[in-house]
């Protein structure tokens, strides 16, 4: 997977282009505004999962699973690593 960091202006003036590479290529753009990071397009199949359906499907999974030794532990390295890269930002609300 491809990613590419392109200023808000350029990501304008193509949009289009950069719709059908993340679409048919699987290219994530990070737009950038002033240097700054501050959204990013993705193909459709990698869209981030929100909490509230991370836990639904966790909790339909888990309804009459029972795991394993071997599974628990890779569910749990999984969902630190998860939680490590998912931090959110110490400035919810930037000016």
């Amino acid at each position: 997977m491809k990613t590419v960091s392109i200023s808000v202006t350029d990501a304008s003036r193509n949009f289009a282009d950069c719709v059908n590479r993340a679409r048919y290529q699987g290219t994530i753009f990070v737009l950038h505004k002033n240097g700054s990071p501050v959204a990013r397009l993705v193909p459709e199949e990698h869209k981030p999962v929100t909490g509230k359906e991370l836990a639904a499907a966790l909790r339909d999974a888990l309804k009459d699973a029972h795991l394993g030794r071997e599974d628990a532990t890779e569910w749990l390295r999984e969902l630190k690593e998860s939680r490590r890269a998912g931090k959110m930002p110490s400035n919810r609300w930037p000016s």
